[in-house]
């Protein structure tokens, strides 16, 4: 069987026991956007109901400042399906998001640009 942390719901031959369109309830849309580099974080607040196993194992993953991608490849849950999840964990304001700088939000420096052509120019 698979260790104690995938519990019941991770089989070493079988593979995840339970599909992941289950996980999401069959959907495929979460209601709030990620970007796989979006970055997610607990908030300290509790969701009022009980969502399930897989909400309760990415909260508890959100202890600290994580990217979508990395949390999805934690819980072994395609982005899709770790995303809808994030989304139930937003409207219930357990987690918040920070969106990833943008290309344009980064300087365009010139110098620097081209001490990393040079640099790697050297190394080749």
């Amino acid at each position: 069987m698979a260790d104690a942390r995938d519990g019941m719901w991770l089989d070493d031959q079988a593979g995840r026991l339970v599909r992941p369109y289950t996980v999401s309830n069959g959907r495929t849309r979460p209601s709030a956007h990620f970007d796989l580099l979006t970055m997610v974080m607990a908030t300290g607040s509790e969701p009022r109901n009980y969502l399930g196993p897989d909400h309760a194992q990415v909260l508890e993953l959100c202890d600290g400042p994580m990217s979508v991608a990395e949390l999805s490849a934690h819980v072994r849950l395609p982005a899709v399906v770790t995303k809808v999840l994030l989304s139930d964990l937003v409207d219930c304001g357990a987690i918040t998001t920070k969106a990833p700088r943008t290309v344009a939000a980064v300087p365009n420096d010139q110098d620097l640009l081209e001490a990393v052509l040079h640099g790697l120019r050297k190394r080749l």
